[in-house]
């Protein structure tokens, strides 16, 4: 695996970027980047369980299962990935999930004279590398859309 890293700085305090990166609404705005369907289901808390989905052009739902590792408010998150959703199904075990289970996604932040910079760390396969380098930038410039002018 490869670990992929991206920065922005965005012009709102870490407390109001992180309400707008994690609150329910607002992250289905931003990931749309991803998948204009994206969403979540679970909690923030350290130790909550989180599952990231979307729907296919079939409405069938897929995405993530997770974990949250570490969550100090306005400062970190670090998210442990460790299955996939196909359907109602999660998936935990076996080829589907080797190779990246224990991938680790993390938010940063860091705030200083009203700007808040946010470094995300994100482990990948090289078949995404792409692919992320791609999305996370368009995914971060709007979420500073959103923060700046919520």
């Amino acid at each position: 695996m490869k670990m992929l890293s991206y920065t922005i700085n965005i012009s709102a305090p870490a407390a109001k970027v992180s309400a707008v990166m994690l609150g329910e609404e607002t992250y289905r705005q931003w990931t749309a980047e991803f998948n204009p369907s994206s969403y979540y289901e679970g909690g923030w808390n350290k130790g909550d369980k989180i599952l990231f989905i979307g729907v296919d052009e079939n409405g069938k739902k897929g995405g993530m299962v997770a974990e949250i590792a570490e969550h100090i408010p306005n400062r970190l998150v670090s998210i442990r990935h460790y299955g996939i959703l196909d359907g109602e199904n999660e998936i935990t075990e076996g080829p589907a999930v080797e190779g990246w289970a224990g991938a680790l996604e993390n938010y940063t932040f860091s705030e200083e004279g009203g700007i808040t910079t946010i470094i995300v760390d994100v482990d990948t396969q090289d078949k995404y590398v792409e692919y992320f380098n791609e999305a996370w930038p368009k995914a971060l410039n709007r979420l500073k859309e959103i923060a700046e002018n919520s």
